[in-house]
């Protein structure tokens, strides 16, 4: 009797789903960049938040979240830490947070991604799925701030443009 062994290749790789990551971090950057520093902090509609709350919640959650899932703790999700006052203020901090997420995701091995994980000690799902949660708020909140862009009437960055334009 002959068997064969088959190798298979995952749909999509650890290091794939960073760069996936960074790229929509990339372009959220670019809508921060593309408001006016009054908008940004005091602009809204329909009694959302301001686009610079939105990111402050973004950069509460990417960092801090990847950091906890690798180190294995994980303190309760705070917003109020960071209370930018600048545009300038919150894009550093953005590229520091972005720092922060590729620092610790890279120390986050391949079974680790199937491992239950109680994110903020509220949400109790595999790895993987977490990540997925930081990704998936990003480009809903991302959203909300293209809304914002347009009725200001300024053009937001092109959505399939992820990455620098070299």
């Amino acid at each position: 009797m002959t068997t064969t062994a088959t190798t298979t290749k995952p749909f999509i790789t650890a290091e794939q789903i960073l760069e996936h990551w960074q790229g929509h971090r990339n372009l959220t950057r670019r809508v921060i960049e593309a408001f006016p520093e009054k908008e940004l902090f005091e602009f809204s509609i329909g009694g959302m938040r301001p686009f610079a709350k939105l990111a402050v919640e973004l950069i509460s959650i990417g960092g801090p979240g990847t950091k906890g899932i690798v180190e294995n703790q994980m303190e309760a999700y705070d917003e109020e830490k960071f209370n930018p006052k600048t545009k300038e203020e919150l894009l550093k901090k953005w590229d520091e947070e972005t720092e922060t997420i590729n620092r610790y995701f890279a120390q986050i091995s391949e079974e680790r991604f199937q491992e239950s994980f109680n994110l903020f000690g509220q949400y109790e799902f595999p790895v993987y799925q977490n990540i997925l949660y930081f990704i998936d708020n990003e480009v809903h909140h991302r959203g909300q701030g293209y809304t914002y862009l347009r009725a200001l009437d300024i053009e937001p960055p092109f959505f399939w443009e992820r990455f620098p334009v070299m």
